[in-house]
């Protein structure tokens, strides 16, 4: 922890084959268990588990959404009134890559259109009962603290602007977990939906766009460290929170922070540790 501009600090190491993980917790109050902020890794357990769940409803515009090759902005602010009808107004059309909230949420519009229900109800079937959306959270779920709003201290509060003002589960961020909630969640989904064997099966068709089934891929100088294998897929979440998982090895690591507590920017020392940690975890196995 030295040199680091945060608190809190959860890391979990999965093996996927056994079905099992071991945690490491460390909190500035000692505390034993906190839920963190996810952030975008509300993506993979939102959308590329939809696409792992029900890839027959996926279009092929929808599949643009889901790896950000829709040509929809990256950010933008949104209103709780119209934030809907502002998302579907935009064309979908391919496009280079390029990492989009909108395309998040467009890609939640269409697959509520499809299934007639909201999309967690679709996807919270493999969630453990300690990932919930900020929305559910309750007064004893004790949060780490994520940065300032309003003069107030961020816990137990969606972090991501857009999120809070459309205050409604949505697909791009909100998402809360333990680090036990969200290991045994991975592990929930690889058993019930075969999921690292259904991604690694995309990948001898992937044409080598960074996006492969909603997750991240590892590129030059990754955040998952060196000693992977090219068959590894993660994502990150802005306030310093990451999942990698190598699916020939099957096994993967989440690290889970609050390295937003303080400022947003200059996470130098941040990346540092996600590669220095992974590099490590590699290199067991």
């Amino acid at each position: 922890m030295a040199g680091q501009d945060f608190e809190d600090l959860a890391v979990s190491v999965i093996d996927f084959s056994k079905g099992v993980f071991d945690f490491i917790e460390i909190h500035e109050d000692k505390s034993s268990k906190k839920y963190f902020d996810l952030a975008s890794i509300t993506k993979p357990m939102t959308l590329a588990a939809s696409y792992i769940i029900q890839p027959e409803i996926f279009t092929k515009e929808m599949k643009l959404l889901l790896n950000h090759c829709a040509g929809l902005f990256a950010w933008g602010r949104l209103s709780s009134s119209n934030w809907k009808e502002q998302l579907l107004s935009y064309p979908i059309t391919q496009s280079e890559t390029l990492y989009s909230d909108f395309s998040a949420l467009r890609l939640m519009l269409e697959i509520e259109k499809i299934n007639k229900k909201p999309l967690y109800n679709t996807v919270s079937i493999f969630w453990d009962k300690e990932l919930k959306s900020w929305i559910d959270l309750l007064p004893s779920d004790l949060s780490v603290i994520t940065g300032i709003r309003n003069n107030k201290q961020i816990s137990g509060i969606v972090h991501d602007d857009n999120a809070f003002v459309i205050k409604q589960k949505v697909s791009h961020a909100g998402l809360f977990s333990t680090i036990q909630g969200l290991s045994k969640s991975l592990i929930n989904l690889s058993n019930q939906f075969n999921f690292l064997d259904k991604v690694l099966k995309e990948f001898k068709g992937h044409d080598g766009t960074r996006f492969l089934s909603g997750w991240d891929t590892v590129q030059d100088n990754s955040l998952a460290g060196q000693g992977c294998s090219k068959f590894t897929i993660g994502h990150l979440g802005f306030t310093g929170t990451s999942v990698w998982i190598d699916l020939e090895r099957k096994v993967g690591f989440v690290i889970l922070t609050n390295g937003t507590r303080k400022y947003w920017y200059a996470k130098e020392s941040l990346n540092k540790l996600r590669r220095s940690i992974g590099t490590f975890i590699w290199s067991q196995y």
